[in-house]
Formats: C-alpha cells, sequence, structure tokens
C-alpha cells in the first residue's frame, strides 16, 4: 500500500486529492492545522478513512513527527494561505506559511530521511500567480516569473526552493503550475464561489446585490477534480518535472456573472452587480491564459469540464446548499 501526507487537506484541492487517491487504494494523512480548527469536522464527516495529523507548516518539529507517523511514499504540499486579496493584508504571515512553509517542508523531509530524500516524492503545489505580469501569453513552464502579489512571490519562493532541493538532494520533486481552478468546495471568499453563492441567494431572495472588484481581469479556469488528477500524474513519473495545468482558455469576471445569472433566467445582471474599491487589487494579474501542451503530450492529461460547465456546477450546488 502507498502511503500518501497531504498538507491544506481542508481546501478543496485537498479534498478532491483525497478522495482521488482513496480510490486507489492509498493510505492517506492529513495535515491539519489547530486542535479546533473548525474544518476538522467536515474531513471526517467526508473522508472518515483519513488520518489527520495536527502539525504546522511554520514549525519543523511538528513536520518531522508528521512525516514519522505517516512514512509518506507521496508528499502533497498543498497548504498555504492561499487567498490572494489576504496576502496584502497579511504579507509576513503569507511570506512564512505559502514561502517559507515550503522550505521547512523540504528540511523535515531532509531530516527524516537522514539526507536521503531520493526516495520521496514530492509535489509541491506552484501557482500562475507566479506570472504576475506576463511576459508571454499563453504562458508555459519556461515562461519568465514576475508575480505581482505577497502570494505570488511567496509561491515564487516554494517553486525554486523545490527545483533546488531536487537538484541539490535527488528529492523527487515535481511542481504544478496550476491556473485557477474552481468547485463547489471553493472557499466562500474567492471571487468565483462569491459569485455562485451570491446567484443562488439572489435567486432564493436571501440577497440583492454582489459587491465586487475588477469585472475585466481575465483567468484561465479550470475543475478542481481535473487538477488533482495532473498532481498524481506528476508523481507517477520515474524523472520528476514541472507542468503548467490549465484550460488553454480565458474568460473575464464579467463573462463568468453571465453565466452564473443564466442559470436562474437573468440576463440583466449589472443591476444586481455593484463594484468597490475595496475588493480591487494594489497590483493588478489581467490576464492568465496556460499552455498544458507539455502535461498533454507527456502526462496525457487534458481537462474533462469547461467553463459553462463549471459555472453551472458552482450555481446549482450552490441552490442546491441553501
Amino acid at each position: 500500500m502507498t502511503n500518501a501526507l497531504i498538507t491544506g487537506i481542508t481546501g478543496q484541492d485537498g479534498l478532491y486529492l483525497a478522495e482521488l487517491l482513496l480510490s486507489k487504494n492509498y493510505k492517506v494523512f492529513g495535515l491539519i492545522r489547530g486542535q479546533n480548527n473548525p474544518r476538522r469536522l467536515l474531513v471526517e464527516n467526508l473522508l472518515p478513512s483519513v488520518e489527520l495529523i495536527t502539525g504546522d507548516l511554520s514549525d519543523i518539529p511538528s513536520l518531522v513527527r508528521a512525516l514519522e507517523i505517516a512514512t509518506p511514499d507521496e508528499i502533497y504540499n498543498l497548504g498555504a494561505i492561499s487567498f490572494v486579496a489576504y496576502s496584502w493584508e497579511q504579507p509576513l504571515l503569507t511570506s512564512e506559511i505559502t514561502g517559507v512553509g515550503v522550505l521547512n517542508l523540504l528540511e523535515s523531509i531532509k531530516l527524516w530521511t537522514r539526507g536521503d530524500m531520493s526516495k520521496i516524492k514530492f509535489y509541491q503545489a506552484s501557482s500562475s500567480e507566479m506570472f504576475g505580469k506576463v511576459q508571454e501569453t499563453p504562458q508555459s513552464e519556461t515562461t519568465l516569473l514576475w508575480p505581482r502579489s505577497p502570494y505570488g512571490i511567496a509561491k515564487a519562493f516554494g517553486h525554486h526552493m523545490t527545483i533546488n532541493y531536487r537538484e541539490s538532494y535527488g528529492l523527487k520533486a515535481c511542481s504544478g503550475i496550476l491556473f485557477n481552478h474552481e468547485s463547489p468546495r471553493r472557499g466562500p471568499e474567492f471571487v468565483t464561489r462569491k459569485i455562485s453563492m451570491g446567484v443562488a441567494k439572489i435567486a432564493l431572495g436571501l440577497q440583492d446585490k454582489i459587491v465586487l472588484g475588477n469585472l475585466d481581469a481575465r483567468r484561465d479556469w479550470g475543475f478542481a477534480g481535473d487538477y488533482v488528477k495532473a498532481m498524481w500524474l506528476m508523481l507517477q513519473m520515474d524523472e520528476p518535472q514541472d507542468f503548467v495545468i490549465a484550460t488553454g482558455h480565458t474568460h473575464s469576471i464579467s463573462e463568468f456573472l453571465t453565466r452564473a445569472f443564466e442559470n436562474i433566467n437573468i440576463s440583466d445582471w449589472e443591476k444586481y452587480v455593484s463594484i468597490s474599491t475595496k475588493f480591487m487589487r494594489p497590483a493588478e494579474v489581467d490576464v492568465l491564459v496556460g499552455n498544458f501542451s507539455k502535461a498533454k503530450r507527456i502526462l496525457n492529461w487534458e481537462p474533462s469540464v469547461n467553463f459553462n460547465e463549471l459555472v453551472d456546477m458552482m450555481v446549482k450546488s450552490d441552490l442546491e446548499l441553501l
């Protein structure tokens, strides 16, 4: 049986990945921060066979202890402060968890393996936010990184540190440069879930307006359930590499709104949406779109859920939830 340790198991990716690994008869361990983590119950109810271990990416002794308990063959580092807007409010904390947290985990693996890291497979959750002020379109594995937020900068640090440990210590490490991926499990603070939940509440008379920031920002949106399959595929390769995971199509926030409101038969959605400068980023990332040709060629991976299907899935799920 293959053992896997997932950090960030309480997030949408962690939940989908744990489900995938369990379906492949893995023994799955999840690192969870704090004894009273409010999302612990969610994981326990949804995935009762996952063994949860208390630990923190800022605390190396707790990480070494987690490794000793889980004895993992594969480690998936999904843990991060992942809300980009929050990273401007808490840049130091974001850097410590999203950036230095990667180094702490890599150092913990080195300690636990007594320097022989070559037998461990390690996945690092890198991000399209590292491209920031994009230097070419679409973005690929070789595109210059130019992050435009504390979050993107922290992710770039973790990305390069992972490459360094692969090249320096033989760790079988892969970084997945994932473009925006959403699902009904997305946190309510993210714009896509804010829209889908807002539309559902408007349909049910529970809310009058959705307050948003820049409606012109464009993103490459895919389905989180598709993207965790790519994570697993990366760690099944003999030679570790980095991969862009994306759909290759870009859509604006306005397009997301249009499709979401179509689900409740509203075409003039503008009257239900207002703009607030407090949701504007200090430095905007205007267009992100990924070239996933390498993943398609080597991993035989491609997305199965398109943009319209994703939006419909999220709105219908929130309508049912409410």
